[in-house]
C-alpha cells in the first residue's frame, strides 16, 4: 500500500488528523524505564500502544535516537509499529538534503533500512537532491516549505520577482516534482495565512503541520486555512505536549489523555 493510501485510510479509520512525534529525550524519560534493556524503545512503545487508535501517523525524529546512540531502538520502534499497527504510516523525520549518491543513500536509509512510509527532506538543493527519494513511488516525500520556527522568514519569505521563496517552492513541487503523487509539504501551524495561500497553490497535497501543542499553533485557524474539502489534508503533529504529558508511572496514560483531547479539539473544526 502506498503512503498516500495508508494515510487516507488512517484519517478515516481513526477519524484523526493527529500525528504523534516520537522525540525521546533521556532527561525526560520516566526514571522507572531507565534500567530497561531498551529504555528508548520501551518509552516509545508504551506511547504508541496507548495512542494508536487516536492518530493518523507516527513521526520518529531520527536525531533524538542518533544523539543517544540508539539507532537500533529506532529500528525496533519502526518494526514494532509496522508489525503491530500496520495501518498507521511512519514518517521518518530526518530532513535530509544532499545530492547524487549521498541522497540515494539517505533514501535507502529511510525506506530500506528503517522501512518508513515517508521521510522529511530539505528541497533547497534542488530537484536532483530530491529525485532519489521521489523515485520510491510508493513512499511519501515530505518537503520543507514554510516551517514553524521563528527564523523561517530569514530565507523562506525572501521574494523572487515579487513572490516569496516558500510559494516558489510549493509551486515547483506541486507542478514539477509530484509525478508519482507522493509529495507532501511541511507547513507550520504558526503561519495560518501562509498555509491558506499554500493550499490554494497546491490543491490537495497533504501538509505535515508542526507547531501545535508546545509551539502554540492555533488549531481553529490552521483547520480553516489548510484542510481540504473532505476535512482531511493535514497531518497535525504534536510531540512534546503528548509524550511528556507526565514523567511518572502513568506517563503513557497521560499521553493518551492529551492525544485524545488534541484529536477531539481538531475534530471540532473539521469541515
Amino acid at each position: 500500500m502506498t503512503f498516500i493510501k495508508k494515510l487516507n485510510q488512517a484519517w478515516e479509520v481513526n477519524d484523526s488528523l493527529l500525528c504523534v512525534g516520537l522525540d525521546p529525550s533521556w532527561e525526560k524519560i520516566p526514571y522507572h524505564l531507565k534500567n530497561a534493556d531498551y529504555p528508548i524503545f520501551e518509552f516509545c512503545k508504551q506511547i504508541v500502544d496507548k495512542t494508536h487508535d487516536l492518530v493518523c501517523a507516527y513521526k520518529p525524529q531520527i536525531a533524538y535516537f542518533a544523539g543517544l546512540s540508539a539507532e537500533d531502538q529506532l529500528q525496533m520502534i519502526c518494526d514494532y509499529i509496522r508489525d503491530t499497527y500496520p495501518h498507521l504510516p511512519i514518517i521518518l523525520d530526518s530532513k535530509r538534503g544532499d545530492i547524487g549518491s549521498t541522497a540515494a543513500m539517505y533514501a535507502k536509509e529511510a525506506f530500506e533500512r528503517f522501512q518508513a512510509d515517508a521521510v522529511t527532506i530539505n528541497p533547497y538543493m534542488g530537484h536532483d537532491s530530491a529525485k532519489p527519494f521521489l523515485e520510491y513511488a510508493d513512499k511519501g516525500v515530505v518537503l520543507l516549505c514554510r516551517t514553524s520556527n521563528p527564523g523561517a522568514s530569514d530565507i523562506q519569505d525572501l521574494e523572487v520577482n515579487g513572490v516569496p521563496v516558500y510559494e516558489k517552492v510549493a509551486t515547483m513541487i506541486s507542478e514539477q516534482w509530484n509525478d508519482n503523487g507522493n509529495c507532501c509539504l511541511v507547513v507550520g501551524a504558526t503561519w495560518p495565512e501562509q498555509m491558506r495561500r499554500l493550499r490554494e497553490i497546491t490543491g490537495d497535497i497533504p501538509f505535515l503541520v508542526p507547531g501545535v501543542g508546545a509551539q502554540g499553533g492555533d488549531v481553529k485557524a490552521i483547520l480553516a486555512a489548510g484542510q481540504t474539502n473532505n476535512g482531511t489534508g493535514l497531518i497535525i503533529n504534536s510531540s512534546r505536549a503528548v509524550i511528556y504529558a507526565d514523567n511518572g508511572q502513568e506517563f503513557a496514560h497521560a499521553a493518551r489523555t492529551v492525544a485524545m483531547a488534541t484529536r477531539d479539539l481538531v475534530n471540532q473544526y473539521r469541515g
